[in-house]
């Protein structure tokens, strides 16, 4: 028999800045899905992290939660990259650079436009503990959606340190990592580029909502 798996121990970079261009410029960490924010939903799946870090720009200040009473929960602080929309990878790297020191020694990294994520951290964990490796994403459809992943610090610094972040494509950083591939056949990894798929995952503007945490 086997024991219980390790506990994977992480905190975690949210990307919520991008320009949305096919969404008409709208922000996404404000969009609605079931009631609550995209940046909630977010920061709700990230609730095992040590730490958070939102990537995106000053106005998401006022939609942060403010710290908690006994500090419960992961702390939560906000950055951005510089310059600004440099895309995911410059995103990460100014997470990553935000997170206090000693930081933990992996990363969860979620895109804010991502609602449904929370359904595959356990999974991600699972894949991390089972095997050695440098990190897990989600597959869905054969499609990687590298924004919905855990992955090993020491590594993703390596791999930074080897490519220009900024306007650099994610699969370019991650084809040099050896990742666990997570099947996704229940559409965790769906996210919100365009109208399209907004009115297909419910996605609306509003300021009501509910806290999913």
């Amino acid at each position: 028999m086997t024991g219980p798996l390790p506990l994977v121990e992480y905190d975690a970079v949210v990307l919520a800045g991008g320009r949305a261009t096919r969404l008409g410029g709208a922000s996404k960490a404000r969009l609605v899905v079931d009631g609550a924010r995209l940046l909630d939903r977010a920061l709700a799946a990230s609730e095992r992290a040590r730490t958070v870090v939102a990537v995106g720009p000053p106005e998401l200040a006022g939609v942060l939660p403010a710290a908690s009473a006994g500090g419960a929960g992961p702390r939560t602080v906000l950055t951005q990259e510089d310059p600004p929309f440099g895309g995911p990878v410059a995103g990460l790297a100014a997470g990553l650079r935000a997170l206090p020191a000693p930081s933990a020694s992996w990363t969860l990294l979620l895109a804010v436009d991502v609602p449904h994520a929370a359904g595959a951290i356990a999974l991600l964990e699972q894949a991390v503990s089972r095997e050695p490796s440098d990190g897990a994403y989600l597959v869905r459809d054969g499609r990687p959606q590298w924004l919905v992943g855990l992955y090993r610090r020491a590594a993703l610094d390596v791999a930074l340190r080897e490519i220009e972040a900024d306007g650099a494509p994610m699969k370019r950083l991650v084809s040099g990592l050896h990742c666990t591939q997570v099947p996704d056949p229940t559409g965790w990894s769906d996210d919100i580029d365009t109208p399209a798929d907004a009115a297909r995952l419910g996605a609306a503007t509003g300021d009501d909502r509910k806290d999913p945490r």
